[in-house]
């Protein structure tokens, strides 16, 4: 399935030693989440500094830079899949009411 994902991330977040200096410029390695639900702005994608294998093995907190909404889905236009609505709560009678 192909999707397009809309995001914006607080470029003041980033962390300066995380720019690695390539040929052709300066890179940002970063890792986009894809959530199953839809937050209560619409947004599906959280987006971090990515982390070495040491940053992970040691849990070390994520940097949080932004975030993201489905912008376009092979399988369904631009509309993100919804949050399933809650179970409703199931209604008990009783044998004691006055009606």
């Amino acid at each position: 399935m192909a999707q397009l994902i809309s995001a914006s991330i607080d470029v003041t977040k980033i962390s300066k030693d995380k720019l690695v200096k390539g040929e052709k410029g300066t890179y940002l390695n970063i890792t986009i989440s894809i959530n199953d639900e839809v937050d209560q702005y619409g947004n599906q994608a959280g987006i971090y500094e990515s982390q070495t294998k040491e940053e992970r093995e040691a849990k070390a907190k994520k940097n949080y830079l932004g975030n993201g909404k489905i912008a376009w889905s092979s399988e369904g236009g631009s509309t993100p899949k919804p949050a399933p609505a809650p179970a409703p709560t199931p209604i008990v009678e009783e044998d004691n009411l006055p009606f």
